[in-house]
């Protein structure tokens, strides 16, 4: 995200930029304003799987597991918010309501630079492809010592995982 909003800054606001509505009717900025709040809620990708991970946090009635995953949810937010606003805000004012969707699109050149950026999505997603998957690791662990008699042990764990 940094690569992003930097590389929007040196380009400099375009020429020609405008901050109007892209819609001239009002049933098209309705949708569209229905397409951004869901993009909003949506952005913050995790909350499918956020029940999976506490359900993994050891809890007893003294230690519940609400308060360690409530303060990790509040700093997961507020980075998440640090690395994508000022791509949305930065994006916004230099290309104005013709930024696209992936904004190293609008960016367009240097391709080294796009390239590098794009490479960093795939390494963060190959990344975070683990916390995706806990809930059915977790599952496919609790199958083989529950129902197929395995011993809960280390290798077995690094194998399921």
């Amino acid at each position: 995200s940094t690569i992003s909003w930097a590389a929007s800054i040196d380009k400099g606001v375009q020429k020609n930029v405008e901050y109007g509505y892209k819609s001239h009717s009002t049933a098209g900025t309705v949708f569209d304003f229905f397409n951004a709040l869901g993009t909003v809620a949506f952005a913050y990708a995790g909350h499918n799987v956020v029940l999976e991970i506490q359900a993994t946090i050891p809890s007893s009635p003294e230690k519940p597991s609400k308060v360690p995953m409530w303060r990790g949810v509040v700093v997961a937010y507020i980075v998440v918010a640090l690395c994508y606003f000022p791509v949305a805000f930065i994006g916004y004012w230099i290309f104005g309501n013709d930024v696209n969707g992936d904004i190293l699109i609008s960016l367009e050149k240097p391709v080294w630079l796009i390239a590098m950026a794009n490479m960093f999505v795939v390494i963060h997603v190959i990344g975070s492809y683990q916390i995706y998957a806990m809930p059915v690791f977790d599952m496919i662990e609790t199958l083989l010592v529950k129902k197929m008699k395995f011993e809960p042990t280390t290798p077995l764990r690094f194998i399921v995982r």
